[in-house]
């Protein structure tokens, strides 16, 4: 049955739990998806994966982009989907060589010098990036009734970590110490991925993403100064473009690790949702983040929890859902699933979430 829509100055909005707790409702249930819910636990994601011989040729095939979207809402009553793809298409589009080592994660041609620069190139950058518009295209298409859709990018502070590194790491040492000897030359990296990752979101929307997550997820190895400057001062310029041109469409940060910080990211940057890392206190991001700034938060149930399952996980869901008491929210993770999590263990947390408030089927 079509989700209602309410009417806008500018058209209708649609009615969706997702996007009514981002315009500040505090739902109950509330709504619920979870960050990597597309992923290696799943077997059928495992089988598609198999199909292609490399990850990337999955993210730019839109046939199976959209089947492993889909994957986790034909097992688990979620109330939103998030397009399937990888933060790293950004730098891939701007022309920098990418790939996945099998177990070991991303490698990228490293950018480090002013020449290394003039490789990235925004010239192609949208024709690079069509075959996951179209994803997105016909994701909106299959889906109805109460699922929103959920794009999203890597903000400029984590992909400029990945460039500056060639690969992941636990503490972007190289990044870090060429923001700090040669910020001048950071700093154009920054903007050249700041206008890109603009560019990218607002072609995402076109496309009818109905809201879009910001993932800076290395945001929390930077000391506070540096974070301001590298992930908060890029953020309020990229969000504030996102909501001029499509203010019905609401955001939501995902600076991982940042802690306290969180509080002054949702303060300058117009939000409407702050997701939560596990490490963040629910009751403090209640008092501190979400009344002060009025956004609505997401998250944080450790994945760990999660992957164990038992009366452990159940406990976990309970104390959440009691700190966030009275505030718009959307029970997601602290981070992705992990791919070792039961698929089960999904299906219990939703069921339980939902007895909370006697919605349980």
């Amino acid at each position: 049955m079509p989700t209602a829509e309410r009417p806008t100055g500018g058209g209708t909005v649609p009615d969706k739990p997702l996007l009514r707790a981002l315009r500040g409702e505090a739902l109950r249930p509330p709504p619920v998806w979870f960050m990597r819910q597309a992923g290696r636990y799943l077997p059928e994601y495992r089988e598609v994966r198999a199909r292609v011989r490399d990850f990337l040729e999955l993210c730019y095939t839109p046939e199976l982009a959209v089947e492993v979207t889909l994957q986790p809402l034909r097992r688990f009553p979620l109330d939103a989907a998030i397009l399937f793809s990888d933060i790293l298409v950004v730098p891939h589009a701007l022309g920098n060589p990418v790939h996945f080592v099998e177990n070991e994660g991303p490698r990228l041609e490293p950018v480090r010098r002013a020449e290394d620069l003039r490789r990235l190139s925004p010239d192609r950058l949208l024709e690079r990036l069509q075959p996951v518009f179209e994803t997105v295209r016909r994701l909106r298409e299959e889906l109805s009734g109460e699922v929103a859709l959920i794009g999203f990018s890597g903000m400029p502070w984590t992909l400029a970590a990945y460039l500056v590194e060639g690969c992941g790491s636990r503490e972007f040492l190289l990044a870090r110490r060429m923001a700090r000897e040669n910020p001048a030359l950071f700093s154009r990296l920054i903007e050249l991925l700041a206008e890109a990752v603009t560019r990218y979101l607002e072609a995402q929307v076109e496309a009818g993403a109905e809201a879009v997550q910001l993932f800076d997820s290395w945001a929390g190895v930077l000391a506070p100064g540096e974070c301001a400057r590298w992930v908060l001062d890029p953020a309020r310029r990229i969000v504030a473009r996102l909501r001029a041109r499509f203010p019905e469409v609401p955001v939501i940060a995902f600076a991982r690790g940042i802690g306290a910080l969180h509080a002054r990211y949702a303060a300058e940057v117009p939000l409407q949702g702050v997701s939560l890392e596990t490490s963040v206190p629910m009751d403090w991001a209640r008092d501190s983040v979400a009344r002060p700034c009025g956004v609505a938060l997401q998250g944080n149930l450790d994945p760990v929890a999660l992957l164990v399952g038992g009366d452990g996980l159940l406990a976990e869901i309970e104390a959440l859902a009691a700190a966030a008491d009275g505030i718009p929210w959307i029970f997601n993770l602290g981070h992705g699933v992990l791919p070792e999590t039961p698929p089960g263990h999904l299906a219990r947390a939703v069921r339980h979430l939902q007895s909370l408030f006697g919605c349980a089927n």
